[in-house]
């Protein structure tokens, strides 16, 4: 039997960049509000809510300041609660963004925390002595420089896996778990379907604090975090809920303690392989094969013991367009390819805001168009390490978290606020946007309109087995979905090249139900052309 998680699409909302309802430039609750008729006529089942939570803003949120209360710039606890209310009303469930390997430096328990070595709550982070003056190692933050940062008032050094802003909590300490877990049951009780778990492979720190040759040595997956991740999932069990965790540096062979259906932490996890070798090796290295055998990977590693979440976009990584399609030539059609691609696949599809109008990457001028914090330091390492402005402003803008940040673009005019939007609104918005997509009914939105539909009536396309079939090819990813009654062919093309249509595709001998544009009776795929096709399961299958 399935879950309802395993059946439902799920659409990540920023709220910052959603819908501002009183023109401060800032999305808010209320403009989600106004906006869950447009989701429930999408299809999705669930949203992800990023943080609303109060904060300083240092990295938009996910410095938190308080756990159990709203943002004044978003709205307040009533108006969340109603929020959810509407969306159950609607059929749609949500889960939130879980925040627990660091907080802000402005909660509370760390504003004690750094008073004095014998306040109550100064073990609650993590505190080390300088050596000759210096940090107390090498450890590295995730956003550049230093993992450490000085405290004048206790004569030593705080630990940041990010930003200095955010002080990473102390999990050694079984107060600080509690005082998380109470926090958890708290959220639960009020109604919301579940996590999505932030940097959940950090909480973990090597105790013997040792200089490393990779900070990741130092707090990623580091041995004994599984202790942490158990208490967690005996919590989650308790309701019935879904969670997704955040661990990128997961491989597949990894995975399976994590997720695995009977014993795993959590329901899925955010994997990052078909992201992190184009972050490592540039966008020049990326190819279909590379791309395919990550994605193909995933889906026969976990087949018949977990569940994968399948994503192409977040609020963390440039728009999907920009690295896997042609933003200037082939946009449309190649937003819908890239749909295709990972779409239907075996497990839950996330959308994040706008990609399903085919939303593209900011033109940024300068860095100070930028609020992404990491991009600034960045930009700042690269430029002290000898690159020209103009290669460094290259550089961080091509995968500026900022790209999925700007904001949603609903009308041709923008439609985000009537005010001075936080962060500019696309100039593209004059053709990709909301109302424009939905009155062409052969849009990116309408595609992705009709993928939700056709997955949500195929069991095949749910639970159904992944086979792959091309990739190897330089330009085409084919695979097949096999269920008890019936299969289904997807095959696309991924390049900006016409490609010779797959033997594949006459041997299927199905009917195409989907394509990302005309085909014709054509043999040959055009750029970013691709196709579903469904018949009833052969015996030979």
């Amino acid at each position: 039997m399935t879950q309802w998680w395993q059946e439902a699409v799920g659409y990540q909302i920023y709220p910052k960049s959603f819908l501002d309802s009183n023109s401060d430039g800032i999305g808010d609750i209320a403009g989600i509000e106004q906006k869950v008729d447009y989701l429930k006529q999408l299809g999705v089942g669930f949203v992800w809510l990023s943080p609303f939570y109060p904060s300083p803003n240092v990295d938009n949120g996910y410095d938190i300041s308080d756990y159990q209360n709203v943002d004044p710039a978003y709205g307040d606890l009533p108006s969340l609660l109603a929020l959810f209310a509407k969306l159950h009303a609607a059929g749609i469930k949500v889960i939130i963004d879980l925040v627990v390997n660091h907080t802000s430096d402005q909660h509370h328990w760390f504003q004690e925390a750094r008073s004095s070595r014998t306040n109550p709550y100064h073990d609650w982070y993590i505190w080390k002595p300088g050596k000759n003056g210096q940090a107390p190692n090498n450890w590295q933050s995730i956003f550049k420089g230093p993992a450490w940062t000085y405290n004048a008032a206790t004569d030593e050094y705080y630990m940041h896996t990010f930003a200095s802003a955010q002080p990473d909590l102390n999990w050694e300490n079984p107060k600080v778990r509690a005082a998380v877990y109470k926090m958890i049951r708290w959220w639960l009780d009020q109604g919301i379907d579940g996590f999505r778990i932030d940097a959940i492979g950090h909480i973990k720190k090597l105790q013997t604090f040792a200089d490393v040759a990779q900070s990741d040595e130092a707090y990623t997956n580091v041995h004994g975090l599984f202790d942490y991740l158990k208490e967690l999932r005996d919590i989650f069990r308790e309701y019935p809920i879904m969670t997704v965790g955040e661990a990128g540096e997961v491989t597949p062979t990894e995975a399976l303690p994590w997720m695995n259906f009977q014993t795993g932490f959590m329901n899925m996890i955010f994997t990052g392989d078909h992201i992190n070798f184009w972050e490592s090796d540039g966008a020049s290295s990326l190819t279909v094969p590379k791309l395919a055998h990550a994605l193909t990977k995933w889906q026969e590693q976990l087949a018949g013991k977990a569940w994968n979440a399948l994503f192409v976009e977040n609020h963390d990584l440039p728009r999907a367009i920009n690295v896997y399609g042609d933003p200037v030539h082939y946009r449309t059609r190649s937003a819908k390819a890239i749909a295709l691609m990972y779409f239907l696949l075996q497990g839950t599809p996330y959308i994040y805001q706008g990609q399903e109008l085919g939303m593209t990457n900011y033109p940024w001028r300068s860095v100070d168009q930028m609020n992404d914090l990491a991009a600034k330091q960045e930009y700042a390492f690269r430029l002290h390490e000898g690159q020209t402005a103009t290669a460094a402003l290259q550089a961080v803008s091509d995968h500026s978290r900022d790209n999925a940040r700007t904001p949603m673009q609903w009308t041709s005019t923008g439609g985000f606020t009537a005010g001075r939007p936080w962060l500019p609104v696309n100039k593209n918005t004059v053709d990709v946007n909301v109302a424009a997509e939905m009155a062409d009914s052969n849009s990116v939105w309408h595609f992705y309109q009709q993928l939700i539909a056709l997955r949500a009536g195929h069991a095949a396309l749910i639970t159904g087995d992944y086979r792959p079939v091309l990739i190897d090819d330089d330009q085409i990813f084919a695979y097949r979905r096999v269920g008890a009654a019936e299969e289904f062919l997807i095959v696309v093309n991924l390049s900006g090249r016409t490609a010779a249509m797959p033997a594949a595709v006459a041997d299927f001998n199905g009917q195409r139900l989907m394509q990302t544009t005309a085909l014709g009776q054509t043999d040959e795929l055009p750029p970013y052309g691709g196709a579903v096709y469904q018949r009833a399961r052969k015996a030979r299958d």
